[in-house]
């Protein structure tokens, strides 16, 4: 073991590399209760069913982008333990899930149209964008291209995706909501407290009637402060114990007991036999993919393999790069070692993870929290991997998780992830406005390419009017090109 992990060479130990590798899991467990509930619309009891949706189907895509997303942890987290040797660990990316149900489950829906093969047309995006960060891979170009892209951008795409996905969060808490004349507003207590002792719909309301409505608002609002309380005191499993915190605080509040239904672990693999695993491969998903109303066409679909690729790309190489260089992995050049494996190991993830049955797989910022425990090898992946195999098995604990509890996971990580605009040059303007733009034209928009496609185009115009246009700008010059034409010819 010694001489294929180097454990000592790299300064470590067994057992600080067996802590490491439980840290690791724990400050990146959210993802197992997050991940289905974003791409599934938060299943049978979520809010698509809530608008019309068919329950039993959003069940069936929920239980198996619970099993998949576990599954290609497992998978992608091994691969960076064999292949690369990093104390890095992969699982379905926050952001993109998001990104994937509004665009393919949500949009199907509310064309009218399959939301199983929606879904499923959905894989097959991932896939092809698998498909193309194995190739870019492979040949050495996806280093290339990432050197190339203006470093303003780099720091403001994962800062946007964290505000986009902080937004998500506080609108499925319900902290805000809609306002006629604002256009958002924070969560109404007062009208709230107003309608006590007065009929809505023909019903009395009465203080518990309100006291249920606040409920899910109250306990995010405390999950926020918990996982922040615990993150300031060093606690590394923060996100998961805010998570079971807050589910714990709701049902005292609601004065409910949950219900476990054991059953459950049996149909999750049952529904992941049947809908996930190798769905991509239906035909109806492939010509929904670039032919139904949702998507919006052959370019279209095109536009959404370029966001999946531009998005998770420089996702993994700010989190590489990042983590590397807090635990002084880096080489001669100031690269991270085993740069290339570990992009080989991010692409073979995201082509597994469609293959399984759920949205794009990608190298987790959380990785860090295990470097920061001292890991240095795979052994640190091998031990985060394992802790996910018993995971599978929990689906009856994950369903009972309401949506209140796991919105403080996306608020917070949307904190970390906002913290890497803090490097922009804000007194560049070449720097700071495609940056500012990129960043907030993602919740704004509800888009993260919209935002990455902003940004590139607003970065070449500045470039080319002010005499600073690089040889190097040719590649976002073609992913402007590509955004302009999106815009004009796609609805999105």
């Amino acid at each position: 073991m010694e001489k294929f992990f180097k454990i000592k060479e790299r300064g470590s130990t067994l057992k600080t590399e067996i802590f490491a590798g439980i840290t690791t899991f724990f400050a990146m467990a959210y993802i197992i209760f997050v991940n289905p509930n974003q791409v599934a619309a938060e299943g049978a009891n979520g809010w698509l069913v809530g608008l019309g949706a068919d329950p039993g189907t959003m069940g069936q895509i929920w239980n198996s982008v619970y099993i998949a997303s576990i599954i290609v942890a497992i998978i992608g987290t091994l691969l960076m333990a064999f292949v690369a040797d990093m104390p890095f660990a992969q699982a379905c990316g926050m952001g993109l899930n998001s990104f994937f149900c509004t665009i393919f489950v949500a949009g199907s829906f509310f064309a009218g149209e399959d939301v199983k093969t929606g879904y499923q047309a959905g894989l097959v995006i991932v896939f092809l964008s698998g498909i193309v960060f194995l190739l870019l891979s492979v040949t050495g170009l996806r280093k290339y291209i990432a050197v190339s892209m203006p470093e303003c951008l780099k720091k403001a795409i994962p800062a946007g995706i964290g505000l986009f996905i902080a937004m998500i969060g506080f609108k499925n808490a319900g902290i805000i909501e809609d306002n006629q004349y604002t256009f958002v507003q924070f969560y109404d207590f007062h009208g709230r407290i107003k309608q006590i002792g007065t009929e809505v719909d023909g019903v009395m309301v009465t203080g518990l009637d309100v006291w249920h409505q606040i409920v899910p608002v109250v306990v995010a609002l405390l999950g926020v402060l918990i996982i922040a309380i615990l993150a300031k005191k060093g606690i590394k499993s923060n996100v998961i114990i805010g998570i079971l915190a807050s589910a714990v605080l709701y049902y005292l509040f609601m004065w409910e007991v949950p219900s476990f239904d054991m059953s459950n672990i049996s149909q999750s693999f049952k529904d992941f036999a049947k809908v996930g695993f190798l769905g991509v491969f239906n035909g109806d998903a492939w010509d929904a993919a670039f032919n139904s109303s949702y998507v919006g066409g052959v370019f279209s679909g095109i536009m959404l393999i370029v966001a999946f690729c531009l998005v998770d790309m420089f996702d993994t190489i700010g989190t590489i790069y990042g983590t590397a260089a807090s635990a002084n992995m880096m080489d001669e050049n100031g690269d991270p070692i085993s740069m290339n494996e570990c992009m080989l190991c991010d692409s073979i993830g995201t082509v597994s993870g469609a293959l399984l049955g759920t949205s794009t797989c990608t190298t987790f910022v959380e990785s860090a929290s295990g470097v920061g425990a001292g890991g240095r090898t795979g052994f640190t992946s091998i031990i985060t991997a394992l802790c996910f195999v018993f995971c599978l098995f929990l689906s009856p604990l994950a369903s009972v998780i309401p949506s209140c509890a796991t919105a403080p996971a996306l608020i917070y990580v949307g904190v970390l992830m906002a913290r890497n605009f803090a490097k922009v040059d804000m007194d560049d303007m070449l720097s700071a406005v495609p940056a500012f733009l990129a960043l907030i034209m993602m919740p704004l928009t509800y888009s993260i390419s919209n935002g990455i496609g902003i940004g590139a185009i607003a970065y070449v115009v500045i470039a080319l009017f002010t005499g600073n246009y690089k040889k190097k700008d040719i590649v976002i010059t073609v992913i402007a090109a590509l955004f302009v034409c999106k815009f004009i010819f796609v609805t999105m």
